[in-house]
């Protein structure tokens, strides 16, 4: 282990890999002592427990207003992450604007003609917070989403608007699918998206499939998430996404990243990398660094040190793509042209591609495994996924 950092009390682990940690089974768990292996395996089982939590709650006024003008889902972090998610489900065939709103800066033109989700895992949020106060004034439809007995919830009472209580369990980020199914659930309610009870259930049952195959006790050889952890260690991540489903999950990706292995890491669409980002390949970290890089060099017997600055590219691909747009072959046909783009330079791929029929359940599919692979990779560096302590220095110098 590390020794502490000047003025940054807790923090501690080791800059390079412990690839032997993988297949311990005890080890892992020892490191892991918040149980993020546990929050995030208990996905599918927060399908389930947000869907009858859901169905207790009242919906159906929400639709006798008609169609709005805009619905909008607010909140940070994974809270707001629900809204791009929605987004996505949704379309671009929805006939009205879903948007994420990230500030306590209130929009002006929010009023009784809107839908409003205030979104919280604790629901104390700032944001959703400031966002459903004024909402709630406006005389818009609001409807609350988070911790039960939270500040949100009162809120929500004051202007007798729903709220669906969900538990919080752990960090928030390891609550994604207690926070969006409820928003999914709501925008049905307003006929905005067509997710079904079969959908809800495959999706469950996908990331219970995707727990186990990615579970502490399954080798790295058969187990996907800790491949792709071991692949990225020691280097800086580019995930794209070859559709906005996919894309979503990249950035779901990212964020699990920066939070659980604390790895700078580059996200986007493929179709936006490709105007721009994608000339990344060819950089210090891209293909400069690779031309450097010895193959046949062994660290244990010439004493050479491999520089960790090098890229490695995920691309996180939407299996059931070519069934639902005429863009699939142009998308697919990119995401193959990057791959060789990027092995001509020396720079390692991998590929995820997503399982499933409906739309959620191969975004289910790509997140269950990813949020593993992030975690995984903290524990190979000594982290504790769930102890970030300079998002808690934040936090306590802004209380202030």
């Amino acid at each position: 282990m590390g020794a502490p950092i000047d003025g940054a009390a807790g923090v501690r682990g080791n800059r390079f890999f412990d690839e032997a940690l993988l297949d311990n089974a005890p080890a892992l768990a020892a490191r892991d002592p918040g149980g993020m292996l546990r929050a995030i395996a208990s996905a599918g089982a927060q399908v389930r427990e947000a869907t009858s939590l859901t169905a207790e709650v009242d919906l159906t006024h929400l639709a006798d207003e008609g169609r709005p003008r805009a619905v909008v889902v607010v909140g940070a972090g994974t809270a707001a992450r629900t809204g791009d998610i929605l987004t996505t489900i949704a379309g671009p065939r929805c006939l009205v604007p879903v948007l994420t709103h990230r500030s306590v800066d209130v929009p002006g033109w929010i009023g009784a003609a809107d839908v409003v989700l205030a979104v919280s895992a604790s629901g104390r949020s700032p944001e959703a917070l400031a966002v459903a106060e004024a909402a709630g004034r406006r005389g818009a439809r609001l409807i609350g989403i988070g911790a039960p007995g939270s500040p949100l919830q009162s809120v929500a009472e004051r202007y007798r608007a729903p709220f669906i209580p969900v538990p919080r369990r752990g960090a928030a980020r390891a609550n994604l699918w207690g926070l969006t199914v409820p928003v999914l659930l709501t925008a049905r309610a307003l006929g905005l998206v067509k997710v079904n009870e079969a959908d809800l259930a495959e999706s469950a049952t996908r990331l219970d499939q995707e727990a186990d195959r990615c579970r502490p006790t399954a080798e790295t050889f058969v187990n996907r998430a800790k491949t792709l952890a071991l692949n990225l260690a020691g280097s800086v991540p580019v995930i794209w996404g070859d559709s906005p489903l996919a894309a979503v999950a990249a950035v779901r990706f990212g964020d699990m990243l920066s939070a659980n292995a604390r790895y700078p890491i580059v996200t986007d669409a493929l179709g936006e990398a490709g105007r721009g980002r994608v000339g990344l390949l060819d950089g210090v970290f891209g293909a400069l660094a690779a031309a450097e890089r010895d193959i046949f060099a062994d660290p244990d017997l010439d004493g050479v040190t491999e520089d960790p600055s090098r890229l490695r590219v995920v691309l996180l691909c939407d299996g059931g793509l070519a069934d639902e747009n005429s863009a699939a072959q142009t998308t697919d046909r990119r995401a193959e042209v990057v791959q060789d783009i990027a092995a001509r330079r020396g720079i390692e791929v991998d590929v995820l591609t997503a399982e499933g029929g409906s739309a959620l359940e191969r975004f289910a599919s790509l997140v269950a495994a990813t949020d593993f692979a992030s975690v995984y990779l903290g524990l190979g560096h000594g982290l504790d996924p769930m102890a970030v302590p300079a998002v808690t220095e934040l936090k306590e110098q802004l209380r202030k």
